[in-house]
């Protein structure tokens, strides 16, 4: 159940196991906040914490994870989609991609069905402290590419490391210029 306020709420996603749960505790500098675990798929559910009183940080439940049953599978999808269409106080979704690796036909899916409901998001590369720089910038360019294929404008994006704290300034700076919007 997501908490009664009408605060923004800037909410996470991705795949399981694309490093959500670290990055969530390197913008907030708790290493405890969210569960990391080497075992992909531990969220189940919708995480609201808090922050300075002004906004939340959303941690939704990673998709994709095909080791869960199909029942649970579903259930979080709809529970996913659920609170991106209905939750009026989502104010930015935040669409984690792993920074190693091709575009993925499950978030080029996920980010199309973003478009077609007008969600406002932007792209989050995690993982770039795990490969070099160059190799970095040659997996987002070509994910990037492949949105263009699609999209006329391409969603804001951002590299991200957890382990260096790459991308944790802008990350946080661009939220507090759309609170400062608001």
């Amino acid at each position: 159940m997501c908490p009664k306020s009408d605060l923004p709420e800037y909410a996470f996603v991705g795949r399981s196991n694309v490093g959500k749960s670290s990055l969530i505790n390197m913008l907030t500098n708790n290493s405890k906040l969210a569960m990391t675990s080497s075992t992909p798929g531990k969220t189940l559910l919708i995480n609201h914490f808090i922050i300075n009183n002004a906004w939340y940080l959303v941690d939704l439940p990673g998709y994709g994870y095909a080791q869960r049953g199909k029942k649970v599978m579903e259930d979080i999808k709809n529970l996913i989609q659920h609170y991106i269409l209905e939750r009026t106080q989502m104010t930015c979704l935040f669409v984690l991609i792993d920074s190693r690796l091709e575009p993925q036909k499950i978030d080029l899916a996920f980010i199309e069905w973003l478009g077609e409901n007008g969600i406002p998001f932007a792209l989050v590369f995690t993982k770039a402290d795990k490969q070099n720089i160059s190799k970095t910038r040659q997996n987002v360019n070509r994910f990037l590419d492949t949105l263009k294929e699609q999209w006329e404008e391409l969603p804001l994006h951002f590299i991200t490391s957890a382990e260096k704290k790459t991308g944790r300034k802008e990350l946080l700076d661009y939220i507090e210029s759309i609170n400062r919007s608001l």
